[in-house]
């Protein structure tokens, strides 16, 4: 309502004036403020349980698709099993649920003869009804691979690529295992990456067959050197690939919205980044999320891609420097120079910062509501002002909803405004020269993703 403003002025001595003002905006919760557990789950990553992890995958020798199953000692079988009780030993007492997810994989150009595909994955599940269909998915791949990619017997240690990944994901599910979240957080070890992307294609497309809600997908590849290979050392940043338009024959109905109004940097992928972003260096003090615009480096790909290929929100984390010299090399000495995937090349403490940024994250967003659903623009009068409205949530702990814009030049939201509890609101601000979004709030003050306005005409 109104709130009445009193006029201290005498008209002819008789009588005060009364004037209104405009509605001002409800106080929300503070969006801004760290959450305490969040901080705890942050400060547990541990960079010598990620050690560990990294030397003990590394032990295998060779971690290949189509390596030994049978030995307890080498082979991608063996390091399976490892991955798998470990993950049961560290969520015991927990309702941390682990599994292997496994197909058979035909032959073809990467696989010369039928082969299991084993992921391993760790569920935790939420605890809310109203959003505990809701998953969030981190990965990284525990294969390996030498120069020859069909190589399965050759030492092969990928203590980057991608045992940096596999243990970041496993530090993650053993630490956040003891804490209670609203949505499903998923933390898988997959296979068959360096064959094709086959394991985490089976589960992605496993997951859209069955009409799962996966609101956001992340995975970490290469994130366990900080050293360049001209000897440069980054360990105050980390790589962040979000798509934008999916290179396709065919456009759906939401990427032609988003291309009609200009919003090709408003996908779900982008949007998620600058969720990630924004929690990941507010709680990771000092180290930075750079969001690049790209889904993957320059003409190639990791396992977020089969998620984005079924319509998902993903990313990938991957360290800012590459060594190539230390990527898909067969283990030797050249000129002086060695070259291979060797532990001795890992940064254990940048590996652990990355690990606290995704765990930041996914945090955030399993105690948050899901992004608001049913986003609209009016468009039916020409005025400068914006009027947004959408589907109220589901969840019982919202306190309301939060437009938030960013001049078109912007890459980060620039401005919000918290509107109440409601499911259209206006703000003074012209949709020719703003892009805007829509945030569910909740009591706590923990914040969805933001959703793109589609045209109401």
């Amino acid at each position: 309502m109104p709130r009445l403003r009193i006029a201290a002025g005498l008209i002819a001595g008789l009588f005060a004036a009364t004037s209104y003002a405009a509605p001002a905006a409800p106080a929300g919760p503070d969006v801004s403020r760290r959450q305490p557990h969040i901080d705890k789950i942050v400060a547990e990553i541990s960079p010598k349980r990620i050690e560990a992890y990294v030397r003990k995958l590394v032990s295998f020798e060779t971690r290949h698709t189509m390596s030994d199953t049978t030995s307890e000692t080498t082979g991608i079988g063996a390091a399976r099993r490892w991955i798998k009780a470990e993950l049961e030993r560290c969520g015991a007492g927990t309702s941390l649920q682990v599994a292997y997810d496994s197909h058979i994989s035909p032959v073809s150009a990467r696989i010369s003869r039928p082969t299991e595909i084993v992921n391993v994955v760790a569920t935790l599940p939420g605890t809310q009804d109203a959003s505990k269909e809701r998953l969030y998915v981190v990965s990284g791949h525990y294969d390996s691979r030498n120069t020859d990619i069909m190589d399965a017997t050759g030492k092969s240690p990928g203590a980057n690529d991608d045992a940096s990944g596999t243990a970041a994901v496993m530090e993650m599910a053993c630490v956040m295992a003891k804490y209670k979240f609203d949505a499903t957080l998923v933390f898988m070890t997959v296979a068959a990456e360096e064959q094709g992307l086959l394991g985490a294609g089976h589960w992605a497309k496993q997951a859209r067959a069955n009409n799962l809600n996966v609101a956001g997908m992340f995975t970490n590849d290469i994130i366990g050197s900080s050293r360049a290979d001209d000897g440069r050392v980054d360990n105050k940043q980390v790589r962040l690939f979000a798509q934008s338009i999916p290179a396709t024959k065919e456009m759906s109905d939401a990427v032609r919205a988003l291309v009609a109004t200009g919003g090709e940097n408003d996908s779900i992928s982008r949007q998620l980044a600058r969720y990630t972003k924004e929690h990941g260096e507010r709680y990771v003090k000092g180290f930075k999320v750079s969001v690049i615009q790209r889904h993957d480096r320059y003409l190639r790909g990791g396992d977020h891609m089969p998620f984005l290929e079924q319509g998902y929100a993903a990313l990938r984390f991957t360290e800012p420097n590459e060594d190539f010299s230390h990527q898909h090399q067969n283990l030797r000495t050249e000129n002086g120079k060695v070259y291979g995937d060797l532990t001795e090349f890992v940064d254990f403490d940048y590996t652990a910062k990355v690990a606290k940024v995704n765990a930041a994250t996914l945090a955030s967003l399993a105690l948050a509501p899901a992004a608001p659903q049913g986003v609209k623009v009016r468009t039916d009068k020409l005025v400068n002002d914006s009027t947004l409205l959408w589907q109220a949530n589901p969840e019982p702990d919202v306190a309301g909803y939060r437009i938030v814009w960013r001049e078109t030049t912007a890459a980060g939201w620039q401005g919000s405004k918290f509107v109440g509890n409601v499911t259209e609101a206006t703000v003074n601000l012209s949709k020719d020269n703003y892009f805007f979004g829509v945030q569910a709030v909740d009591k706590d003050g923990n914040v969805s993703v933001a959703t793109y306005p589609a045209p109401l005409r």
